[in-house]
C-alpha cells in the first residue's frame, strides 16, 4: 500500500487525507473491521457516538501493536448532547470507550439550527475547552452549511480545522467546499460514492474501464485530487484494500471535469440537509 499522503490543519496539525470510516459497522464486528484496515495501511479511523462502535475501534487500537500517535481517530458529539453539560459528559463517555486519553479531532455531528433553542454556539465552546485542556487535539464540525460556519466565526474564536459534509460526483457541495478553503477549514467528504450509485454511472465505469481501475477508486482519486479528506466505507477486505490504493495514478483534467460536471446540486443530495435535519437517537 502506497503512502497515505497529509493535509495540514489549521492548527498546524497532519491528517491523513484518506481514512476507514465505521458508519453502520456492527458494534460486535468494529474490532475486526477496524484492525484489518490498519493492518492494510490506514491510519485513519472516522467514528462517531452515534455509529455505537466507539468500544470496538478502541479495542482494534489496542491489539493493533500500533502506537496511540501512529493512528489518527476522529469521533463525533451525540445529536442529543448539544447542552454545555451534556456534551462534557457525553465527551468524558467517548475518551471511555476507546480508552484513550485523547482523540485527535472531535466534531459537533450536526449543527441542529432547528433544537436546543438553534444554540451550537455554546456547544462549539465547549469543544473550544476540550481542545485546550488536550484532550481533542483538533476540534471541527461536521454538516455545516456556511450561514452556520459565518455564525461561529462571528461569536466565538476558533476556526473549525475540518468540515465533513456530504460530498460526491452527483453532489460536489462546492459552495460550502469554496467557503472552507478560503477559511482554513479542510473539507471531509461522507458518502464519497454516493452510497454505490456513483459505481454503476456510465461516466465512471467507461473512465474505469480505460485506465484500468476500479470505478470505486476511481471515483475515490477524483475526491484526493480535490483536495479532501476522504472516508471510504466496506467490511470487505479486498474492497479495503482496493479503496486506499488510489495514489499511483492521476485523473486526466478532462476526466476530472467529467466526474464534476455529474453534480446535480440539491437534487443529488442523498442525505438529509442540514438546515431542517432534527434527528434525536432513543
Amino acid at each position: 500500500m502506497a503512502t497515505i499522503p497529509t493535509l495540514t490543519l489549521n492548527d498546524g496539525r497532519a491528517i491523513p487525507q484518506l481514512g476507514f470510516g465505521v458508519y453502520l459497522v456492527p458494534p460486535d464486528d468494529t474490532a475486526e473491521v477496524v484492525r484489518a484496515a490498519l493492518e492494510s495501511g490506514y491510519r485513519h479511523i472516522d467514528t462517531a457516538e452515534m455509529y455505537g462502535n466507539e468500544r470496538g475501534v478502541g479495542e482494534a487500537l489496542r491489539s493493533s501493536g500500533l502506537a496511540r500517535d501512529e493512528v489518527f481517530v476522529t469521533s463525533k458529539l451525540n445529536n442529543a448532547w448539544h447542552r454545555p453539560d451534556d456534551a462534557r459528559r457525553a465527551f468524558d463517555a467517548t475518551l471511555d470507550e476507546l480508552g484513550t486519553d485523547y482523540v485527535d479531532l472531535f466534531l459537533i455531528h450536526w449543527p441542529l439550527p432547528t433544537l436546543f433553542d438553534g444554540d451550537y454556539v455554546s456547544t462549539w465552546k465547549v469543544l473550544e475547552e476540550f481542545q485546550r485542556d488536550g484532550r481533542a487535539r483538533s476540534i471541527g464540525v461536521s454538516n455545516f452549511e456556511i450561514a452556520h460556519l459565518e455564525r461561529l466565526a462571528g461569536e466565538t474564536g476558533t476556526v473549525p480545522a475540518v468540515n465533513q459534509i456530504e460530498v460526491h460526483p452527483y453532489l460536489t457541495n462546492d459552495e460550502v467546499r469554496t467557503y472552507g478553503h478560503e477559511h482554513g477549514i479542510v473539507t471531509e467528504a461522507w458518502s464519497p460514492l454516493a452510497q454505490g450509485k456513483a459505481l454503476s454511472d456510465p461516466v465512471v465505469t467507461e473512465i474505469a474501464a480505460r485506465i484500468s481501475r476500479s470505478p470505486s477508486q476511481v471515483v475515490l482519486r477524483w475526491h484526493i485530487e480535490r483536495g479532501d479528506v476522504v472516508f471510504p466505507k466496506t467490511m470487505s477486505p479486498a474492497r479495503v484494500r482496493e479503496n486506499a490504493d488510489v495514489f499511483d495514478f492521476e485523473l486526466e483534467p478532462r476526466d476530472r471535469d467529467r466526474l464534476s460536471s455529474l453534480g446535480q446540486g440539491e437534487a443529488g443530495r442523498i442525505g438529509p440537509h442540514p438546515d431542517t435535519f432534527d434527528w434525536i437517537p432513543d
